[in-house]
């Protein structure tokens, strides 16, 4: 596995989209008029579970292929297992594809086409390259053989074909319980390829399902429905990740077998998003959302596109990422620093900023009148300056971060200490003149004096300040509530990805009196905190509560 370091994210980030073998594919099959003009793709989940964020590549990719040789992408359904399948799952995925920017061209599902399935079945049967096997899983495992050694022939594998028309007709019918018999492809023992070794196409389950009811209690398995699947849509370019390549050879072998198709797809692999610090796998999500570890698949802290929608990831983002990273045939973990760059470069062009604190000191400036309020002119956004500004109240009580405070100051540290000056952003140069303490020893507020003459915007020339930090006027602020995350998995001590019990950190801070407008999903930047939204749920008219969405470089480190 190759990481990108985080010390190239930038490089990475700055450079063009990366080459996509996928499309020098297409278009040479576009030169030979493989498909004549054509170009069909598809996106085919399971729905099984919420999608991911390495999903989101793989939406990406097929629908921008299919855009940009104005074809058509669909989106269907892989439900041939009955037992795994939710509609809830349906109605997330196709609000993902949506809020991703896409819109298929036809929903379909797997289902749709089981009775053609059933008939490539009976054409393999009928050529004698399918027969009943009445072997348990267990025992076709065994008789598979190894990677090292070839597998052995099933006793029933010289069935006629009169005996398997009839075993599988009786399959159809129901006589028989689940795992007494299944339909195997009639191939290889030997082949080397562990999937060509007489691979189980159908099975049976006696369960309702979601679609089709009761019609059926015969399944096909995926690798026998897929390549039917594309075939009979018209799909050109089945565009899967890697683990398929080695099911590549039965793809093409069903459909060549079954000879419906004069202008057959072909599959293509490309690598699968893998992401430092994140779990991509579904059956561990779900045993998180299952066990209660997060609050749901769309906890802010999972790698579900509902969880990232949910932390204030933007769809644009999430689409130049992917455009980024690029497609390859090689396996490669991405260092999640790289996705985060490019949501906080998307946002630091859209939102605007506001004074938040956490950990609030409380500021007395005893120099300044006690019945006077100052509405402080404070620029929303300082790369777009099309945004403007906003009138920030500031008055004679004021709160600052308790990481702007140090009463013993370490090296380089150029906030506000006793005896120093620093400019309070968009208003006065302050100096901190005392400590008061609790009897604790906690410190109850800080006693400054402000130079009426450094008011920001008045042309002041005067002396410099090394220090710029942010305030709240104490009279007006509103209370917020602020949900810091950081990663839901981390390395442990042995290098095995583990749970962070620090992956979520609530705290309270005070916000200038704006906040208090703020809608659920609305962004902003904290000044010096990072990108912040107002959470979907959790946020009412009366209580605001932030997601952090992804943090600031700051210019000094604890």
């Amino acid at each position: 596995m190759v990481d990108i370091k985080k010390e190239n994210i930038r490089e990475e980030a700055g450079n063009e989209a990366a080459s996509n073998f996928i499309h020098n594919i297409i278009d040479k099959d576009l030169e030979t008029q493989k498909y004549g003009d054509k170009v069909h793709t598809r996106f085919p989940p399971e729905p099984n579970g919420y999608l991911h964020i390495g999903h989101a590549k793989s939406i990406c990719l097929n629908f921008t292929t299919a855009e940009k040789y104005n074809g058509k992408c669909n989106l269907r359904y892989d439900d041939t297992n009955p037992v795994k399948e939710d509609t809830e799952y349906v109605d997330s995925i196709e609000e993902d594809v949506r809020w991703l920017g896409f819109q298929w061209d036809e929903r379909l599902w797997a289902s749709d086409y089981f009775d053609e399935m059933y008939e490539c079945a009976i054409i393999l049967i009928k050529k004698g390259k399918a027969y009943v096997c009445d072997l348990n899983s267990e025992q076709i495992r065994e008789y598979r053989g190894t990677l090292k050694e070839p597998g052995r022939e099933s006793p029933y594998r010289g069935r006629s074909i009169e005996e398997n028309l009839k075993f599988f007709d009786e399959m159809k019918q129901g006589n028989f319980s689940d795992g007494e018999k299944v339909l195997r492809a009639k191939i290889d023992m030997a082949s080397p390829n562990m999937n060509m070794r007489d691979p189980v196409i159908y099975r049976i389950a006696h369960a309702e399902h979601h679609n089709t009811g009761n019609k059926w209690c015969i399944y096909p398995m995926y690798d026998f429905a897929h390549p039917i699947e594309d075939a009979i849509e018209g799909i050109t370019h089945s565009i899967c990740t890697l683990e398929f390549e080695d099911h590549r050879p039965l793809y093409d072998w069903v459909l060549r077998e079954v000879g419906k198709w004069p202008a057959p797809p072909q599959q293509i692999e490309f690598a699968r998003l893998n992401l430092t610090n994140t779990v991509m796998s579904k059956r561990y999500l779900k045993a998180m959302v299952d066990e209660g570890t997060v609050d749901g698949w769309d906890d802010p802290r999972m790698p579900t596109i509902a969880g990232i929608r949910r932390r204030g990831y933007t769809p644009e983002a999430v689409r130049d990422f992917c455009e980024r990273i690029g497609v390859s045939k090689a396996n490669s973990t991405v260092d999640i620093g790289l996705l985060e760059h490019c949501v906080r470069e998307d946002l630091k062009q859209k939102v605007e900023n506001r004074n938040v604190v956490e950990n609030p000191i409380k500021i007395i400036i005893t120099n300044y009148p006690e019945d006077v309020t100052e509405e402080m002119e404070i620029e929303n956004n300082r790369e777009v300056p099309e945004m403007g500004n906003r009138k920030v109240p500031f008055s004679r009580e004021l709160y600052v971060d308790g990481d702007d405070f140090m009463e013993i100051p370490v090296k380089k540290y150029f906030r506000l200490f006793p005896g120093n000056e620093v400019r309070f952003k968009g208003a006065y140069f302050i100096t901190c003149d005392e400590v008061i303490k609790n009897d604790d020893g906690s410190i109850k507020e800080l006693l400054c004096t402000y130079d009426p003459e450094t008011k920001s915007g008045s042309g002041f020339e005067g002396r410099k300040v090394k220090g710029t930090i942010h305030w709240v006027d104490a009279r007006t602020a509103v209370k917020i509530k602020i949900r810091n995350y950081d990663y839901l998995m981390i390395e442990d001590e042995n290098g095995q990805q583990a749970m962070n019990p620090e992956s979520l950190v609530e705290t309270v801070a005070y916000a200038e009196p704006s906040i208090a407008e703020a809608d659920p999903g609305e962004r902003f930047q904290f000044f010096r905190k990072g990108y912040y939204i107002a959470d979907e749920k959790l946020t009412t008219s009366d209580e605001k509560v932030f997601n952090k969405i992804v943090g600031l470089k700051s210019s000094w480190k604890k």
